[in-house]
């Protein structure tokens, strides 16, 4: 029954839409930017035994922390799961990810038998904790993050548990917010229950169970197979993030990555030791970056279930900057995240240049401002950028202002912003220049000013590469570093750190500059006509297009000169 690839794939459809009309009913009820905007949440479907049968349109971040977060869940209560239970955590030393991250698991019954749990995770806009918006780099341990909720009941046989959402309505600043994307989780919760249970009415419990098995056993053949299609060997490399949030650093992120027939083995040991600040990621969501750095190199109708992980390994030694021990902060390990994956492909790209893009560049710019509207109403404004684009490829440029594939966050159009809160977006676009030189070239980087309209406000930064560029491949050059200025059109502007939280007044303006992404190939073999359009659409100036490839565009006509080539190598213009 499971050999039959027909019934299978019907399944899987029936179940993946179910998982993705979750998505659009969080999407159509969400409260928060950074839910209903900014897309920072996923769906999916596992079955009775905690296994992930599919996962709806999501972050690939979250890919392998479901599991762990539902058998946290599990390990607590055992067998004392009802019809109408709804558990919840958000603690990443239960198998959560940080702490605004909320996971729900619904579990279904079928004839008196649990039959699977549906799953959503939020990133909620506040939990808590000493500095709003709960991303603060420099926090020192995870009591100063916020709210940490252990596996618990949100729903009990039906009813709401009105103590805990007291609890949670107390303790977070923003709570309309907050209480509106808890009950946008639950009300989807609640509707895939029913989509689920008519699938269930429409075929027998045994053969659903047969082909929610086969759906993963498939998935690790298809994984299996397509390590096993990749050249065995061994790479090694090192990352570096500019430094650890709270005054130390730089932090080095080592990677050993072996591929031995149709197995892959991702090795963090010779990584710097956990840091005293907040960027540590956890060790599920180091590995949750890592499965999503490998598929870069791997089929693409690969689906995600619990069959991808068998075939992959991730270690990464207790107490160092990717496997924090209790109790370590883990607010910021987002940022970090990005540097576990840029690691590993960074190892991938020593094995298989002809497959892997160059290092992606500034999608770790995340922003808040928070504070009080003269009429005492709360401001809190939390912003991911997740746009900026990847690095040259071996056949194409990066796509300028693209999605980043670890996140897949979205943009938030300005107007929304500032409909909604006391902040004016005044200059958001491309920075020429800054995409990384090369055959093909990397990504623009992507520049966001911001100007407080409210009295006060506490601002949060959490970014990075202002130090370490994105690194380019086979003769491309690294993308531009990053940096944020306050105040830029002063007399007196400030470079601000890449990560800071500060108090700033009205008319302040912030300005926030991308990295670019890393280039692929030499410069100098890059089509002139592609530089030349480059140069038409202000993405490059007259005279990078000179520098860095040698091409010289006559700014009058802007056409290319009367060779149209490039020149020779270290013929650089006088």
């Amino acid at each position: 029954m499971t050999d039959d690839p027909v019934t299978r794939e019907l399944i899987r459809a029936a179940l993946v839409s179910i998982a993705d009309n979750m998505v659009v009913s969080v999407i159509r009820t969400a409260r928060s930017i950074v839910v209903k905007s900014n897309l920072d949440f996923s769906a999916s479907i596992c079955d009775a035994a905690g296994r992930m049968v599919v996962q709806g349109l999501a972050l690939p971040v979250h890919l392998g922390a479901t599991m762990p977060a539902l058998a946290g869940c599990r390990d607590f209560f055992g067998d004392d799961v009802a019809p109408g239970d709804i558990l919840v955590s958000n603690d990443p030393y239960a198998g959560a990810s940080h702490l605004n991250d909320v996971f729900m698991f619904k579990p279904v019954f079928a004839e008196g038998r649990l039959f699977a749990y549906l799953s959503l995770i939020l990133h909620h806009t506040d939990m808590g904790g000493r500095v709003p918006g709960g991303n603060a780099a420099d926090s020192s341990e995870i009591y100063q993050e916020g709210l940490r909720i252990p596996p618990s009941k949100i729903y009990e046989r039906g009813v709401p548990n009105r103590t805990l959402f007291r609890i949670i309505e107390n303790n977070v600043r923003v709570a309309d917010r907050v209480l509106g994307d808890l009950r946008s989780q639950i009300a989807a919760l609640h509707s895939a229950e029913r989509e689920l249970l008519k699938v269930i009415a429409e075929h027998p419990l045994d053969m659903l169970r047969a082909q929610m098995d086969g759906l993963v056993d498939h998935a690790e053949r298809l994984t299996r197979a397509g390590i096993a299609a990749l050249p065995d060997g061994t790479a090694e490399f090192d990352e570096w993030n500019d430094d650890d949030g709270a005054g130390g650093g730089p932090v080095k992120i080592h990677v050993k990555l072996t591929i031995k027939g149709d197995e892959a083995v991702i090795d963090f040991t010779g990584t710097s030791p956990q840091s005293s600040g907040a960027l540590n990621p956890n060790f599920w969501f180091t590995a949750s970056c890592s499965y999503a750095a490998l598929r870069a190199v791997l089929p693409l109708g690969i689906p995600n279930n619990a069959g991808f992980y068998k075939p992959i390994t991730v270690i990464a030694p207790e107490r160092s900057f990717v496997n924090p021990v209790f109790p370590a902060p883990v607010g910021a390990r987002g940022q970090a995240g990005y540097r576990v994956r840029s690691a590993v492909l960074g190892a991938l790209a020593q094995l298989y240049p002809d497959k892997v893009p160059a290092c992606p560049g500034g999608n770790e710019f995340a922003i808040v401002f928070a504070g009080y509207e003269e009429d005492h109403k709360p401001l809190l404004m939390l912003e991911f950028h997740n746009m900026t684009g990847m690095g040259g490829g071996p056949d194409a440029d990066g796509q300028d202002a693209g999605p980043y594939c670890l996140g897949n966050v979205a943009n938030v159009p300005i107007e929304i912003i500032e409909a909604e809160q006391p902040v004016r977006i005044e200059e958001y676009g491309f920075l020429p220049d800054t995409g990384g030189p090369g055959r093909y070239r990397g990504a623009l980087g992507i520049v966001r000013q911001y100007r407080l309209l409210a009295g006060e406000a506490t601002v949060q930064l959490r970014s990075d590469r202002n130090v370490f560029p994105p690194w380019g491949l086979l003769g491309g050059e690294p993308g531009a570093t990053g940096r944020a200025i306050l105040n830029p059109a002063s007399n007196a502007p400030e470079e601000l750190p890449s990560k800071f939280v500060r108090t700033y007044r009205k008319g302040d303006v912030i300005r926030g500059e991308m990295p670019g992404s890393g280039g692929h190939g030499d410069p100098f073999q890059r089509d002139p006509a592609a530089v030349l359009e480059d140069v038409r659409q202000e993405k490059m100036s007259l005279a990078h297009a000179s520098d860095a490839y040698g091409v010289v565009v006559d700014p009058d006509s802007m056409t290319l000169d009367v060779a149209g080539t490039h020149r020779l190598r270290g013929e650089r213009p006088a």
